[in-house]
């Protein structure tokens, strides 16, 4: 009896396991980062008119405390939390995270925390690399600040100037080293988007990443207006599911994450730099 009966708990804790839906091929995480004044005049009614989901990194780096033209109050960054989108942490002062500066990191991000909570926004779960560095250093520091999940960069596997990447597999990526898959740039048009999400699908999740839209103090990676319009009703009309960063949650196991954090953009790079490799051998 009791051999049927662990027999049972197995097989209903298996399917337990598995109750998690599979990720959907259309499935796209939308983030925004810098706190720019543009994300809540342009980018929300936006994403409010498609019913879509997005998170926002919020730094009080640049001139925040004083540029209230191209940077949001904190009024505001609230009013995006009551609207249900996502608000994440980007540090305090925009802080690269190096080895050298690593040290600094929990104080840069329990200051945000600490400004969410006073304006009733939860503590941050999210986080983004601020200019895209990361550090291997940093990750339990994100960790004991309770940060589930954070966005790089397309760096090591695709260089910065690209402004593209890869898309995440939740298999393989640590949920603390969630690749960029898009990096919208002023170059950009409609084309780099389309060619962005057709990384996803087969279980791989597409990241992007914006900046102002327009952003007035980084024109180099200003979004215009009219064409972050023209992606998002392309994304509508093409029925993909938009969601914020935290919302993999319901896809992905972050309590199991890889052994070795590198080891799957090693793999990429080996990948990319065989198949360059075959590519010049065939001319």
């Amino acid at each position: 009896m009791k051999t049927a009966f662990a027999a049972v708990a197995t097989v209903a804790l298996f399917a337990f396991a598995r109750a998690a839906p599979a990720v959907p091929d259309k499935l796209v995480v939308l983030t925004f980062d810098d706190s720019s004044a543009s994300h809540h005049a342009n980018a929300r009614p936006v994403l409010k008119r498609y019913g879509f989901g997005a998170t926002f990194f919020i730094t009080e780096g640049f001139t925040f405390s004083t540029n209230k033209r191209d940077y949001m109050t904190w009024q505001q960054i609230a009013e995006l939390h009551r609207d249900g989108f996502e608000i994440g942490n980007h540090t305090r002062d925009h802080l690269g995270i190096t080895e050298k500066t690593v040290s600094r990191l929990a104080e840069q991000l329990e200051v945000i925390a600490r400004h969410c909570r006073e304006n009733g926004i939860p503590a941050p779960v999210s986080f983004a690399w601020p200019g895209n560095r990361f550090h291997v250093t940093a990750l339990p520091v994100l960790q004991q600040a309770g940060i589930r999940f954070a966005r790089r960069g397309g760096e090591p596997e695709v260089p910065y100037a690209q402004g593209g990447g890869v898309a995440y597999e939740p298999d393989g990526d640590h949920p603390l080293l969630i690749p960029t898959t898009g990096d919208a740039r002023p170059d950009w048009t409609l084309d780099h988007l389309k060619r962005a999400v057709a990384r996803g699908g087969k279980g791989r999740i597409i990241v992007l990443q914006f900046h102002g839209v327009p952003d007035g103090e980084h024109p180099w990676v200003n979004t215009p207006r009219e064409r972050f319009e023209e992606y998002m009703a392309w994304l509508h009309q093409e029925h993909y599911t938009v969601i914020a960063l935290r919302d993999v949650a319901r896809y992905v196991d972050e309590k199991h994450p890889p052994a070795d954090p590198l080891a799957i953009m090693e793999r990429r790079k080996k990948s990319a730099a065989g198949a360059t490799e075959s590519s010049s051998t065939k001319r």
